[in-house]
């Protein structure tokens, strides 16, 4: 039987998370909220969702809806993804969750509380392509890990995108930097040192940051990322027998892996694969009890820590240690 899904918000990522979604005999989307009852009815007639909530309440008091998904901007994140929990729904809310690690600890705290399943939607962590890069480096395809390198860019031009809006928790490292920690922190564990350096943009927002990050294990990682960068993803891992390249780490629309020696340059082909569809399957195989959250606390938490870290070192322009 498939689990019945509730949208929160209307917001443009949900046709992404949509696509997915219809591809699943396993995950069924029932009911959407907006704030306006009329662009909730035309948002649930033209994605043929039966049902349509003008208030994102009346969404939380349906008794049908076993999990939501909640894609509101950033600053609502924690206030919806707690209402909900509160209201004994599951929730899969998407990244990040929060900049501050009281706010995640509290979710979870919630959760527990109420026997709720809640998730942080990493996407391409669910993907076969992220599956394989772990397995080559846990079979030392490249030797010792020593670097990893990380990109997610592109230019925001619409001055009212929500991401550049610093009162909607906006800016590059939470929108797509936030993916490259991610990404550092599943190759190298967590980081005990990082250091940041923004520009900023929009309203106050940081458009451009690039960081630091040092790990317990002698591996040092850095990314770039911007919401006014030439549009460009890239994750590699550098060891002391080879690199591993991914050119689409992030979005996994054309998935594969370069394995690269001095020699010579492998390609792995990965099959492609909706990431969203694999997201949903997973958090809904949870909630039928027959299978465990691929992301839960320790993993959501981890990750603000490091996201408040770096956003304290660029402010303050010093290196800032966590996880000693």
């Amino acid at each position: 039987m498939s689990v019945k899904w509730g949208i929160v918000s209307t917001a443009h990522i949900n046709r992404l998370f949509l696509a997915g979604a219809r591809e699943s005999p396993d995950v069924e989307i029932l009911a959407v909220a907006s704030r306006d009852r009329p662009r909730a009815d035309e948002y649930a007639r033209s994605n043929g969702i039966e049902r349509a909530y003008g208030s994102y309440d009346a969404l939380l008091n349906d008794p049908d809806v076993e999990v939501l998904y909640i894609s509101l901007p950033n600053s609502m994140h924690i206030e919806w993804t707690i209402r909900a929990l509160e209201a004994g729904k599951h929730v899969l809310c998407e990244k990040p969750l929060s900049r501050r690690v009281t706010d995640v600890e509290r979710a979870f705290d919630v959760a527990e509380r109420n026997d709720r399943l809640l998730m942080e939607a990493f996407m391409y962590r669910h993907n076969p392509q992220t599956r394989r890069l772990m397995e080559l480096l846990s079979e030392q395809a490249i030797g010792r890990v020593r670097i990893v390198r990380a990109v997610f860019g592109f230019v925001a031009h619409d001055a009212a995108n929500v991401r550049l809006i610093a009162a909607l928790d906006g800016g590059a490292l939470m929108d797509v930097g936030c993916y490259c920690v991610s990404g550092a922190r599943l190759i190298a564990g967590e980081p005990i040192r990082v250091t940041g350096e923004q520009a900023i943009g929009g309203d106050g927002v940081d458009v451009a940051f690039a960081a630091v990050m040092r790990f317990p294990n002698e591996i040092s990682a850095h990314f770039d990322a911007g919401l006014a960068l030439v549009s460009e993803d890239l994750l590699e891992v550098v060891g002391d027998e080879g690199t591993l390249r991914l050119t689409d780490p992030w979005h996994c629309r054309k998935p594969g892996i370069d394995v690269i020696r001095e020699d010579e340059t492998e390609r792995i082909e990965i099959e492609p694969t909706n990431s969203y569809r694999l997201e949903a399957e997973n958090m809904s195989a949870a909630i039928r009890g027959e299978a465990p959250l691929l992301l839960g606390r320790a993993d959501a938490i981890g990750q603000a820590k490091t996201i408040e870290a770096l956003y304290e070192a660029a402010d303050n322009g010093r290196a800032v240690s966590l996880f000693s």
